[in-house]
């Protein structure tokens, strides 16, 4: 089978995918991230091994198998969320928390730059945002370009949402966003290329780590806000939670990454099930400086 048929069946796949119920997609999705679990030994002992770093050994209780049903979850719900109706995808967040800073920084006339880790339900924050004001979210392009089409119609299309590539042209957009008194959105857990991260704790071991966030954070007036948005229960929508960083980002630019990983780890562990544990989030990046302190 060709990649150009293999894409289109998976194009077609997800279309479908976006015409059943949320419900349903969480409870199928329940049921994929298991197979993935128990078919995959390697995506098996990534997920372990990062909840143990996070939450110790032995595991609490029920935190594997949220963990397992919640990374199928969140992949399935994701044709819902780009590909349905944009009015029933922003009506599904049916409780907001700390929308308070939001108007706060619109009264004072400041830019918003929004960190979401891969949290939840992470793709309908931005969404959820747009049906308000304008946002521009950085992508990483995938490395397939026939995939181009498909995620830009799911992550822009009629949403309202910006996007803006993971390169100089992106990072400018950005700016220019902040600097137009707009938001803009970053997942700040993503892995990024060589030269553009710094190793970091995170959950007590050096990871790669975008400094993106924190130089934006630097050199705009603008007003960080964390933001992740929880899966209830199967088709039962979401709250998203909203909150200013318990800690002032100041000092080295090291020192600045240090202190978002540190707020990302208290949101996440605030409902640990529903972070994606089987992401590769201590990879070392071709080319990228030998890890400070190797754990591995």
């Amino acid at each position: 089978m060709s990649w150009v048929t293999l894409l289109a069946l998976i194009a077609r796949l997800f279309r479908l995918l976006s015409l059943l119920p949320l419900g349903a997609l969480h409870r199928l999705g329940g049921l994929a991230g298991w197979l993935t679990y128990a078919l995959s030994p390697t995506y098996r002992r990534r997920l372990r091994r990062n909840l143990e770093q996070a939450l110790g050994a032995p595991l609490p209780a029920g935190a594997l198998r949220a963990a397992i049903a919640g990374a199928g979850r969140q992949a399935f719900e994701l044709p819902w969320i780009w590909l349905h109706d944009n009015d029933a995808v922003v009506a599904s967040v049916v409780r907001v928390s700390g929308w308070e800073h939001v108007e706060a920084a619109w009264a004072a006339r400041r830019g918003i730059l929004f960190l979401t880790p891969h949290l939840g339900c992470f793709e309908i924050s931005a969404r959820y945002y747009a049906s308000k004001r304008p946002i521009t979210v950085l992508y990483r392009p995938p490395k397939r370009t026939e995939l181009q089409p498909l995620i830009e119609a799911g992550r822009g299309g009629g949403s309202g949402v910006a996007l803006a590539p993971a390169d100089l042209g992106g990072v400018r957009k950005l700016m220019k966003a902040l600097k137009d008194r707009q938001a803009i959105g970053i997942l700040p857990d993503q892995v990024p290329a060589r030269g553009e991260g710094v190793w970091a704790p995170f959950f007590g071991r050096e990871a790669y780590t975008m400094t993106l966030a924190a130089r934006l954070a630097g050199v705009a007036d603008c007003q960080l806000i964390l933001a992740w948005a929880e899966r209830l229960g199967p088709g039962c929508g979401y709250h998203l939670h909203l909150r200013l960083p318990s800690q002032s980002m100041t000092g080295t630019l090291e020192d600045k990454v240090a202190a978002i990983n540190a707020e990302l780890e208290a949101m996440i562990l605030e409902n640990p099930g529903q972070y994606l544990w089987g992401y590769n989030r201590y990879k070392k990046p071709a080319g990228a400086p030998p890890v400070r302190k190797d754990e591995a």
